[in-house]
């Protein structure tokens, strides 16, 4: 399912989070994305009524199976993407964030040729 990047950046936050702290509320994204509270809480509100998220009772932002499956695909994306940029010479900073533009643009077949250039030149655990 094609969703909007703001929506991938998003799920790719939380899950970003999950793996850091274990736990995500609206807060933690607010602060990780430097946007407002209000505008998580209503992001959330929609991730939720369509089934990428769950809300525990303390606020705590769980992903769905579906939400799961887009966060990790983007992310995987972006992981590759900085290894690939990295190797051919760009400082890391810079291919990190080329990287989190490109993950959202580049076709399936591109980025499936890609990662197994990747795999097949780049000796990184991390790709895989």
């Amino acid at each position: 399912m094609k969703i909007q990047e703001s929506a991938e950046n998003y799920l790719e936050t939380i899950l970003v989070l999950q793996k850091l702290n274990g736990q995500v509320r609206s807060i933690d994204i607010a602060n990780e994305l430097n946007f407002t509270k209000p505008s998580v809480s209503n992001a959330m509100k929609h991730f939720r009524e369509n089934g990428y998220i769950t809300v525990d009772k303390k606020g705590y932002i769980t992903l769905t199976e579906s939400g799961q499956e887009i966060a990790s695909s983007v992310y995987k994306r972006h992981l590759t993407l900085t290894k690939y940029l990295v190797a051919l010479g760009v400082n890391e900073e810079t291919a990190r964030e080329d990287a989190c533009r490109i993950e959202h643009v580049i076709s399936q077949e591109s980025f499936d040729k890609l990662e197994m250039h990747c795999k097949n030149y780049i000796k990184d655990d991390s790709i895989d």
